[in-house]
């Protein structure tokens, strides 16, 4: 009688469950950016949160939760019900996360469900307009003959400013001053009124300043000039070859969300990436809709794992942890 009931409850339950799943959403779903609003992944989170709705039969609410590099909310989604309700966008952060911090509260292999990639922004290598250096191969020069007087700024640690500027550290051989801020906007404010000398950041954050002639652009990360800087030449066309950094956004869900919640998910982020508005919009941005093979939990899972693979080598080299 005792496993009757039992397998009755459980088959009442797994029941209600589906039948939750299939109902899903009845209400709005949340999507949690782990940067303060108006920085690059919030503008990719909005547009895509808006696409998204139209598919999804319900409203996506983007909800900014800054603070720890980003740790703070990647944990908070990771701690959540397993509903579909709280998922969480982030960018190449969630990859560089294991190896800059002793103490991480969540694992990204093994806390998430993978929903998908999103979008690829290149990054720019920027200088204030008042330094004496018009490319990278004038820059890198000028580094090495003034390595104590120049400042390079970053958006915080683990940013992905952070990163491009290890990696350009690291391309010219040159250790910089490092002025870390909190989020992108302030290190850009300060850039553009010459109280820093260098930045590498998102083309979302980059490109209304460059056309504005508010800085001066010395090169793009990608394989292949943008549409929207045309003029702008890659770093390996400006003479730092293997000079490249994309910075891909992914979407997650709490570990143990039901299928049903997560192929409806998965279904709505890919129609989204296909609304030709949002399309547009990233394109005026410089920012690159992935291929669809990369639009889903297997190319989002392999991804990171490559990625986690990549970064942990570098970072390590450059001595960079927090606690």
């Amino acid at each position: 009688m005792k496993a009757f009931r039992f397998l009755s409850a459980l088959a009442l339950s797994l029941t209600a469950g589906m039948a939750s799943a299939q109902s899903y959403p009845t209400r709005p779903v949340t999507m949690v950016v782990p940067f303060a609003a108006g920085g690059p992944t919030d503008i990719a989170a909005r547009g895509l949160a808006q696409a998204m709705e139209k598919s999804l039969g319900g409203n996506v609410i983007v909800e900014n939760k800054p603070g720890a590099g980003g740790t703070l909310a990647v944990a908070d989604v990771a701690r959540a019900p397993a509903d579909g309700y709280r998922i969480l966008i982030h960018h190449i952060g969630m990859s560089t996360a294991p190896a800059l911090y002793r103490k991480l509260p969540f694992d990204p292999l093994k806390d998430f469900e993978y929903i998908g990639q999103v979008v690829d922004v290149p990054m720019t290598l920027l200088v204030k307009t008042g330094l004496p250096v018009n490319s990278v191969k004038e820059l890198a020069t000028y580094a090495k003959a003034n390595k104590d007087k120049l400042t390079l700024a970053n958006a915080g640690l683990g940013a992905a400013s952070h990163l491009c500027g290890l990696l350009f550290q690291q391309a010219i051989e040159v250790d910089l001053t490092t002025v870390p801020y909190k989020g992108t906007a302030p290190a850009m404010t300060d850039l553009v009124g010459g109280q820093v000398d260098i930045l590498c950041d998102q083309t979302t954050q980059t490109t209304a300043q460059i056309n504005a002639g508010k800085v001066k652009a010395l090169a793009v990360t990608t394989p292949k000039r943008l549409d929207t800087l045309k003029d702008l030449p890659t770093a390996a066309e400006a003479g730092l070859p293997g000079f490249e950094l994309a910075v891909w956004h992914g979407v997650y869900a709490p570990k143990g969300t039901p299928k049903p919640v997560l192929d409806k998910l998965v279904a709505s982020l890919q129609a989204g990436l296909k609304d030709p508005g949002l399309v547009k919009r990233f394109a005026e941005l410089g920012v690159v809709v992935v291929p669809p093979e990369k639009q889903t939990p297997e190319g989002l899972s392999r991804h990171l794992k490559a990625e986690i693979d990549k970064w942990g080598p570098i970072i390590k080299k450059a001595g960079v942890y927090a606690d």
